[in-house]
């Protein structure tokens, strides 16, 4: 019995000294600079016309809700889409968020934003301004990406 006893605590031993330590959830503090560091990267793909920096940060699964459109759905048809929209105007975007919930792996954050876009064929200046709503989920690797987007705008429209 003393042996079997010896085996079993050296077994358990070893399966705890096998374990990984656990590493400890992040503050909401640093949940929030790193959704905040996301956005800057982010919104200066946008403002950059930066395609294939935009294409490394969006999700497979990313869904865009724009009003009085289908969804765009998939990296594919928001590359296409963003790509499109690079061809044709050159934009300067901005992002105020008022709120941010962090509940684990997924967070969301609403806002206002502003976009003004020029087209690049000629033509007036476009202003508009709205809000937005965004959901994050945070990445296997600890790294938070925005994963859903849905924004309106506010009526008004400026030159």
């Amino acid at each position: 019995m003393r042996k079997s006893t010896l085996l079993v605590l050296s077994l358990a031993a070893a399966l705890v000294g096998c374990q990984r330590a656990v590493p400890p959830k992040p503050s909401f503090a640093e949940d929030l600079a790193a959704i905040t560091a996301f956005n800057a990267q982010y919104l200066g793909a946008i403002n950059a016309e930066d395609i294939t920096k935009l294409s490394a940060l969006t999700d497979d699964d990313h869904i865009i809700l724009i009003p009085n459109r289908v969804p765009i759905v998939g990296k594919a048809a928001n590359d296409a889409a963003n790509g499109g929209a690079f061809e044709r105007f050159d934009f300067d975007e901005s992002w105020t968020p008022e709120e941010t919930v962090i509940d684990g792996d997924l967070a969301y954050q609403r806002g206002t934003f502003t976009t003004s876009s020029v087209p690049k064929a000629g033509g007036d200046k476009r202003v508009v301004s709205g809000a937005f709503l965004r959901i994050y989920r945070r990445q296997p690797d600890g790294q938070w990406r925005m994963t859903r987007d849905m924004f309106n705008t506010d009526g008004t429209q400026r030159n």
